[in-house]
């Protein structure tokens, strides 16, 4: 069989590239290597059962300050941004129709003993903020942080956004933590809790 005729045309083009011998850099090689075995690695021994933490990840002991009788005081908008800013946003505005807001809420400004009952205990049905009905959950932090803590988180956020009610004594929460030591369930939101401006 004879070749076919070969055009000038053809005759200037160089051939295809090939590999030939320029093949992939030996460190590209074991880079890749390196970096595969890495993947893998970290996949198996992530703890998977283990939550997302919510916050900017410090841990609440980075918050608390000082410890007791020490000079300084808790800082009661680090624990705010850690523990609660992603449910109440920065803002305070919460979550329209999933978490209600702060900023203006009756139940921030009002009595300092229910508040701090609301968040020791947790709120689970309806509850209904500046008119509006939310229907969730909030967790309790009676375990989590100390008397000292919540009446630095609470302070902080009876100041924000508008608000203007008074900071939450350290006494307030204690006296709420032992009136409702028996509790062991969330407050039952609208159904249990004292209409804020109510008697008690």
């Amino acid at each position: 069989m004879q070749d076919p005729d070969i055009l000038p045309q053809q005759a200037r083009e160089n051939s295809d590239p090939h590999e030939a011998t320029n093949p992939m850099p030996w460190y590209m090689i074991v880079l890749t290597g390196l970096l595969l075995a890495f993947g893998i690695s970290y996949i198996v021994l992530a703890d998977i059962e283990q939550p997302a933490n919510w916050g900017d990840g410090r841990a609440v002991a980075e918050l608390s300050g000082p410890a007791r009788g020490g000079a300084g005081k808790v800082d009661g908008g680090a624990l705010f941004a850690s523990l609660c800013v992603a449910c109440h946003q920065a803002n305070g505005q919460g979550l329209q129709g999933v978490f209600p807001p702060l900023a203006g809420s009756e139940w921030v400004v009002g009595r300092d003993s229910t508040v701090a009952a609301i968040v020791l205990h947790g709120i689970t049905g309806s509850l209904t903020v500046k008119g509006t009905t939310y229907s969730g959950a909030m967790p309790a932090f009676k375990d989590q942080l100390s008397d000292e803590q919540l009446a630095a988180v609470l302070s902080h956020i009876r100041s924000q956004w508008g608000n203007g009610a008074a900071p939450v004594p350290v006494e307030t929460v204690t006296r709420a933590r032992e009136e409702h030591k028996l509790r062991t369930a969330p407050f039952a939101g609208d159904k249990e809790l004292p209409a804020p401006g109510s008697p008690t």
